[in-house]
């Protein structure tokens, strides 16, 4: 499962908006690597923020 799969399946299994840290938390993966990702998911729009600090996956 590469990281991006595993942002989704948090994202998934959370069913809310989350901030970076609860996503490090789910995953195990490195702060700057969901940071990276995250600003990347964004770019191709499978993520959006839908308040301030808080990430969630386009439904």
């Amino acid at each position: 499962m590469d990281i991006k799969d595993a942002i989704i399946k948090a994202f998934k299994d959370a069913g809310e908006p989350m901030r970076t840290g609860e996503i490090v938390e789910k995953t195990g993966l490195e702060k700057k690597d969901i940071e990276k990702a995250i600003k990347k998911m964004k770019d191709e729009g499978v993520l959006h923020s839908p308040k301030r600090c808080y990430v969630d996956i386009k439904r």
